[in-house]
């Protein structure tokens, strides 16, 4: 018997399996993690890929806006912005002259707390942040892409003399990567321009679902991909810093440079240290979003599901330990993700596209390729996960004892199990 721990919140579940039974237990590849974080930025600031230092790309004149993730992605903004503005004070920007624009891209304001968490108290305190709104009535026109999307944006960013992207590199279910051009759309996109970008995400044609061009790793003749790039290319950023993670969570690397071509190296990167080759799908696949804030709530937890599906058989069953304190946020999510009926969904969802239907559109499409999907929850969430299509259970081994019971009803003696303790972060490759 092996046990199998894996993060829930800001805990850890626990489950007890034969060891016969264990297919794999899927991580990144083993990355060295970076030490000195601070000097890894540093570093990719004066040895850029594709650009000129920062020192370079930026006069002392200049009015400088930095674009950041919301309080969804903790990618290690509090430790990246400290060094840029001491980089920039040191070309002689003041701090008066700095504007940090959250990406929020469709989600809700922070508050000032989540602010100091996002940025450090201290990047808080001395920096003036602006929260993006996407419905904001002063958004600036920048142009329109080739696939035809009205591109706008955030004016404080159009206005700046300088803009510099800042993110983490990913996988993403839609983009193929995080991170990079996403920072501008949706990151500081008006509400409009990311529908648009986004209802590239299914096919052209009525009940084809989802478009397979639009997928984990794919950015070749990824027209959602290639979207985000026109409309970031339209808004010319100067520099761009992003943080590279491995499946664990630890800093792998820090790659700064042109806006394209750094975040370029560091997919590349993200793919070779966090894809897993595996020869074969499991019947059951045990996975987690990779705890808090991963599984803050169900709508980025999902994220979970669509790695998983890439290791599990169509039919097969998965398992994912998500505490998910805030389930209900987005609410717009929750209410698309109790329909059941895929046709009438597909129908209305490309009558009012919006990206929370589409999540909840692609993720249910993927709980019933499955036979059953258990969330293992706080209870408060027990309903919500029941109307989802899915099942709920106090605790992994609860859940691993009901997948148990319905493997043995079907006579499947010989099934085999793969774990992925950080599922979201992690990319099964079947070769």
């Amino acid at each position: 018997m092996k046990t199998f721990s894996l993060p829930c919140g800001k805990g850890i579940q626990r489950v007890h399996i034969q060891e016969e039974h264990v297919l794999y237990d899927l991580h990144g590849n083993a990355a060295a993690a970076v030490t000195d974080e601070g000097e890894a930025v540093r570093q990719a600031l004066r040895h850029p890929v594709g650009s000129a230092p920062l020192r370079e790309v930026i006069r002392p004149t200049d009015t400088v806006a930095i674009i950041v993730s919301d309080i969804t992605r903790l990618v290690h903004t509090a430790q990246m912005l400290p060094v840029i503005v001491e980089e920039l004070n040191g070309i002689g920007v003041a701090d008066a002259q700095i504007t940090v624009i959250t990406a929020q891209g469709t989600h809700r304001a922070h508050t000032p707390a989540e602010d100091a968490v996002v940025c450090g108290p201290d990047m808080a305190r001395r920096l003036r942040i602006v929260n993006h709104d996407s419905r904001s009535n002063t958004l600036a026109f920048a142009g329109t892409t080739s696939y035809g999307n009205d591109v706008y944006l955030n004016a404080e960013a159009v206005k700046a003399d300088k803009v510099i992207l800042t993110g983490a590199v990913s996988f993403h279910p839609m983009a193929g990567f995080g991170g990079g051009r996403k920072a501008v759309l949706p990151g500081i996109a008006g509400y409009e321009t990311i529908m648009r970008n986004h209802a590239l995400a299914l096919t052209d044609f009525v009940g084809g679902g989802c478009n397979p061009q639009c997928e984990t790793s794919l950015l070749e003749d990824n027209p959602l991909h290639g979207d985000m790039k026109e409309a970031a290319a339209l808004l010319q950023p100067v520099f761009l810093i992003n943080t590279v993670f491995t499946a664990d969570g630890d800093l792998y690397e820090v790659v700064g440079g042109h806006w394209y071509d750094a975040w370029k190296k560091g997919c590349e990167d993200l793919l070779r240290i966090a894809s897993v080759p595996i020869q074969e799908a499991a019947d059951v696949t045990i996975g987690s979003a990779g705890g808090y804030p991963k599984d803050m709530n169900l709508y980025q937890s999902t994220k979970a599901h669509m790695n998983a599906v890439f290791a599990t058989k169509p039919g097969g069953l998965m398992i994912f330990t998500l505490d998910c304190p805030d389930i209900k946020e987005p609410a717009i999510f929750t209410d698309w993700f109790f329909r059941s009926d895929m046709a009438s969904f597909e129908a209305d969802l490309r009558a009012d596209f919006s990206i929370p239907a589409f999540v909840a559109f692609k993720t249910r499409c993927i709980i019933q390729s499955m036979k059953h999907v258990y969330i293992v929850t706080r209870p408060e969430n027990f309903d919500i996960i029941r109307q989802s299509g899915q099942i709920p259970a106090a605790t992994l081994q609860e859940a691993w004892d009901m997948a148990k019971q319905v493997l043995e009803q079907e006579g499947r003696i010989h099934y085999k199990v793969t774990i992925m303790s950080h599922a979201a972060a992690t990319f099964p490759v079947l070769k």
